[in-house]
């Protein structure tokens, strides 16, 4: 059975801009999965790498301030090591890539369609 991307066209227009945020902020392997078939309460997983605390402060920060009054919340920053910023429609995680690959987000999602990113 074939799913088709459902997420609105703002969401994935926001996701497309701070996905480039990260990038030109050195944050890696960037994916954005369309969760609102599965959830109610956004449309895209926005997930980011950093290679380290300080990097995943600067991608948070760069977000932060691209996106401006958008950003409801930010959990996680205590740690810094996995730091989530809820946009109500997009929520985005940036993560030390150690605990992307123990979290494995992508797997747990792994139902949801993958949005093309054209980043530059």
């Amino acid at each position: 059975m074939r799913r088709y991307v459902s997420a609105t066209q703002s969401a994935t227009q926001l996701a497309s801009r701070l996905a480039q945020v990260a990038s030109d902020k050195h944050g890696s392997d960037i994916v954005a999965l369309d969760v609102s078939q599965t959830l109610t309460i956004t449309d895209i997983f926005l997930i980011i790498s950093a290679g380290n605390p300080r990097l995943l402060a600067a991608i948070i920060d760069a977000i932060d301030d691209a996106a401006g009054s958008l950003v409801l919340r930010r959990e996680g920053e205590a740690m810094a090591r996995w730091v989530l910023l809820d946009l109500a429609d997009v929520v985005v995680h940036v993560m030390l890539e150690e605990d992307r690959q123990l979290y494995s987000l992508e797997r747990l999602w792994q139902d949801a369609p993958q949005l093309t990113l054209d980043l530059t």
